[in-house]
């Protein structure tokens, strides 16, 4: 469909080196001035729901700081332009709760604010997996949990999971678990 906005001018208004916000002054779809605030992700992000044989799944907990809260989600991290999300996913994985898969399948893609940023999410189920010890990055306290399936599903039905990337992630997964596809 045709983009029902204009952009008369945009300008960045901060930057780090994961993000860059722009203001945008625009005339909306219904004709009249207005101005809109975007935010750039300068990377994608990934999820992995790893998934042993058993049913049996691992999940990470820590602060963050954007919400000031503890959180429980799955394993997730930022994948650079020029890396492939798959390269991340394993990369991240690995790194965060030490565990190597033989499998792996792209179960969904999402756009995670679409009203406000341009991010976009690549999830992986992860299988076949050999476990061993994590390394997390300096600026990472994170907790590894491991349980099953089933009781992630529950947590996230009971609002314990939060996070939209694990929300989306844990559903699919649940659907393929009652579809007989896992």
């Amino acid at each position: 469909m045709k983009n029902p906005w204009q952009t008369k001018n945009k300008e960045t208004r901060y930057e780090t080196p994961w993000i860059k916000v722009t203001h945008h002054d625009v005339i909306t779809p219904g004709g009249s001035e207005g101005i809109y605030g975007c935010i750039h992700f300068k990377n994608l992000a990934v999820g992995i729901i790893p998934l042993d044989e058993h049913l049996n799944t691992w999940i990470v907990g820590q602060y963050r700081y954007p919400i000031q809260r503890y959180t429980w989600e799955i394993p997730e991290g930022g994948c650079p332009i020029g890396t492939t999300p798959l390269d991340t996913a394993k990369r991240e994985l690995q790194e965060e709760v030490g565990i190597l898969a033989k499998s792996w399948k792209l179960i969904q893609e999402l756009d995670l604010s679409d009203s406000a940023s341009d991010e976009i999410s690549y999830c992986y189920l992860a299988q076949d997996l050999t476990l061993g010890e994590p390394c997390q990055d300096d600026n990472e306290d994170i907790t590894i949990r491991k349980l099953p399936f089933q009781q992630l599903f529950e947590m996230t039905e009971q609002g314990e999971i939060r996070d939209a990337i694990s929300v989306a992630a844990i559903y699919k997964v649940q659907r393929m678990i009652e579809r007989n596809e896992i």
